[in-house]
């Protein structure tokens, strides 16, 4: 399920030091991260982990959609255009939930110029019980919306395209809207399954004790965020 590394390619993602830079006469590199939100949420859902981010010296940018109302393809298109317009020598993307799933989809219609990497928090790439669950209840479409209805429709994505790092993080700490609409019994963050989380091309992959919510504010998930983002993968103990 897990690619290779692809350690060779930290180099060119790798901030450059701004001392150095100046020393050199040349502007210090920018490297921004765009952030996806999820579903029936906005971009400002993103703040604890961008105020995180932005300590350790990444430029951030929220990116917001209409997760309900818009189609999948008009929304991958949005992210698409936003991510050439961002500034910076790479940008990366953060997706939490649908966010992330968005990013895979904005992926099938090409690789955009300067992108670095990707992390998925708690995406249900392979598709969602709790959505499928939901969806059969009055009125549980139009709650789900367009997007991850279009998504359920395809039977999530089987992999990611070629050519960008993607990291994905799942959570184990099962406390979340999922649990209302029927036995949840794999592992799950209480609203996505962890092997939802999990397709080929993935350049790694890891299980952190926090839920599908605490997953936008948790420490250590900032922690592994910004280490794949600068290595290509996540810290693992010594």
């Amino acid at each position: 399920m897990v690619a290779g590394r692809g350690g060779d390619r930290e180099s060119r993602i790798l901030d450059e030091p701004r001392g150095a830079a100046a020393a050199q006469g040349l502007a210090p590199r920018v490297i921004s991260v765009v952030s996806v939100h999820g579903l029936w949420m906005r971009g400002a859902s993103m703040a604890a982990l961008r105020a995180r981010l932005e300590r350790r010296s990444f430029a951030f940018h929220d990116f917001s959609y209409s997760s309900v109302t818009a189609p999948l393809a008009d929304c991958a298109a949005a992210l698409a255009a936003f991510v050439e317009r961002v500034p910076g020598t790479t940008v990366h993307l953060v997706g939490h939930s649908l966010g992330g799933v968005l990013a895979c989809a904005m992926l099938e219609r090409g690789l955009p110029a300067r992108l670095g990497r990707i992390v998925c928090l708690g995406s249900p790439l392979r598709g969602s019980r709790t959505a499928a669950r939901l969806a059969r209840w009055p009125g549980g479409q139009r709650l789900i919306g367009k997007c991850l209805c279009e998504v359920q429709a395809r039977g999530g994505f089987s992999a990611w395209p070629a050519g960008v790092e993607v990291g994905s993080i799942a959570g184990s700490l099962p406390f979340g809207v999922g649990r209302l609409f029927g036995a949840f019994p794999e592992p799950n963050d209480g609203t996505v399954a962890v092997d939802e989380t999990l397709i080929a091309g993935l350049a790694d992959h890891i299980v952190l004790p926090v839920s599908h919510v605490a997953l936008l504010w948790s420490r250590a998930v900032a922690d592994q965020t910004e280490h794949f983002l600068v290595h290509g993968r996540f810290r693992r103990p010594a």
